[in-house]
């Protein structure tokens, strides 16, 4: 694998030690748990740092999460976007689910080698989850948006703690996501993560963001 965990600190510049310490230590543990079950690709794990960690850290490019935020990550997997963004944002909430339970075995061991106190994994398919709300819903485009939306909107918190961003979905997608939004009467902003990162993997690469009371 390549150890290139200070594309990291590239940019995102203004971490301190130990978010530094554990996005590099991230790799080694994945590294590891890859070896027992396939968390991850295997082919994939050579661009590990590109593909999931910076990919999952897109969101925090298009929105700077406040202390005190209360953020769900459906279909977590391994635990991407949401452990990338536990250790850039340390004073925000996440609760991380997915249905599979050896994948929120692993979330649970690397969020405790990690030290990460504001991770709260659980297995839960999510049309099952309780009813607690939350300020954002984030994932890394799980399923189509016609069966994603209808688990999720009635997940808000209706007070908004971000001035320029109403609480809502942030959805990392590849490719078009126009046709898709649009059959559903969506409204949506798209950014384009090519804007932020240099890699070429991020050329069709974006951050969907739907505002949570959006139906036209």
């Amino acid at each position: 694998m390549n150890p290139d965990h200070k594309l990291i600190q590239q940019y995102f510049p203004e971490l301190n030690a130990q978010q530094k310490e554990q996005f590099a230590h991230m790799g080694e543990l994945y590294l590891d748990w890859n070896s027992k079950i396939n968390v991850i690709s295997r082919k994939d794990m050579d661009s590990f740092y590109v593909h999931h960690v910076l990919h999952s850290l897109g969101i925090a490019k298009t929105v700077s999460f406040k202390p005190g935020t209360k953020i769900l990550d459906i279909g977590t997997g391994g635990g991407f976007p949401g452990i990338p963004l536990a250790i850039l944002f340390p004073e925000v909430q996440f609760h991380l689910v997915d249905s599979i339970g050896k994948k929120i075995s692993v979330v649970k061991d690397v969020v405790k080698q990690l030290g990460l106190k504001n991770v709260e994994p659980q297995q839960v398919r999510a049309e099952n989850l309780m009813s607690r709300k939350y300020h954002f819903v984030v994932s890394r485009a799980v399923t189509q948006m016609e069966k994603f939306y209808p688990w999720v909107k009635g997940r808000f918190r209706k007070e908004d703690v971000h001035e320029e961003f109403q609480n809502g979905i942030l959805y990392l997608k590849g490719g078009d996501v126009d046709e898709e939004l649009e059959a559903l009467h969506l409204n949506y902003v798209s950014y384009h993560l090519e804007d932020y990162f240099k890699e070429p993997f991020f050329e069709t690469k974006k951050v969907v963001y739907i505002p949570y009371e959006c139906k036209r």
